[in-house]
């Protein structure tokens, strides 16, 4: 990922990928926007081992440790064993991203009057549960303990400043710049409409989770939303009634990265994160490449 040689065509954020199929080089141009390439995906995740899991990793002194957490290892174990998950689409063209960014939405507090802002994660493939705890706490600490504004909220901030006229044509150059690859490299360090994958939880207030659209503006291919935990009752194999915890969660995905079984693959390899977490303690045997 990180660390290759930069040719041309490749972007500040990703190398080009120039040895897809046709009919994907095709899409691209027929499916011109984000938004209209999108996939809407529902599952749930039975979380019973995930919730002993995580009862050991508090006990061991990862406190607030949860399944937020989980969720951003388990979907970073698979991006390093399918890493076309990771890649995007800019200026009809799919590239692979040089590494992992996650962006989580968050409140400062939980209030109505708390801002939201957002935050960016950068990972790598062979992280494991417990460094990505840490460089998460890392960073959503930061940003509770400086104040009201983000950085990218303060370019926005000073957006919102201009006459709106100029603001549309800012807003227009900016998107140009992002086709061509030349938005500066400090913009794109910061904005939530570029990276691997988005998530929101529903979780902490009380709600279902919503499908979220993903931008027009960016890169952003993966955007998911989780919600509360939730029991069932289901009857098993043996005509018993059992008892069951389950998460809810909801994916919106660009169609164009790639095809359906491979992110159908994809997501099973993300329940199975969960069936048997302890999986996350240890970094992969192996870190699979992208294509060139």
């Amino acid at each position: 990922m990180e660390g290759r040689k930069k040719r041309r065509g490749d972007r500040k954020d990703g190398r080009l990928l120039r040895t897809r199929e046709p009919m994907s080089v095709v899409e691209t141009f027929i499916l011109v926007d984000r938004v209209g390439a999108t996939n809407f995906i529902q599952d749930k995740v039975e979380i019973s081992k995930a919730e002993e899991y995580i009862r050991r990793k508090r006990d061991e002194g990862l406190s607030g440790f949860g399944l937020m957490h989980v969720m951003v290892a388990s979907y970073v174990r698979v991006v390093s064993q399918m890493p076309a998950v990771n890649r995007f689409v800019s200026g009809q063209r799919v590239y692979a991203r040089d590494r992992i960014e996650v962006n989580i939405d968050i409140k400062k507090e939980m209030t109505l009057e708390a801002p939201n802002t957002c935050v960016k994660i950068i990972l790598s493939p062979e992280d494991t549960a417990e460094q990505v705890y840490y460089k998460m706490k890392e960073v959503i600490d930061q940003e509770k303990n400086r104040g009201n504004d983000s950085d990218f909220d303060g370019v926005a901030a000073t957006l919102a400043k201009f006459p709106k006229l100029f603001f549309k044509f800012s807003i227009w150059f900016l998107k140009l710049l992002d086709y061509f690859g030349l938005l500066p490299k400090s913009l794109l360090e910061v904005s939530p409409f570029h990276g691997s994958f988005f998530i929101t939880s529903m979780g902490s207030l009380r709600i279902p989770p919503i499908f979220h659209h993903l931008y027009s503006f960016g890169n952003v291919p993966v955007f998911c939303a989780t919600g509360p935990k939730r029991t069932e009752y289901e009857i098993d194999r043996n005509g018993e009634i059992v008892k069951r915890k389950y998460m809810d969660y909801t994916l919106s995905t660009d169609e164009r990265i790639v095809d359906g079984y491979y992110f159908a693959t994809a997501f099973r390899k993300l329940r199975q994160c969960f069936s048997d977490p302890d999986k996350l303690d240890l970094p992969p045997e192996q870190i699979v490449e992208d294509i060139d």
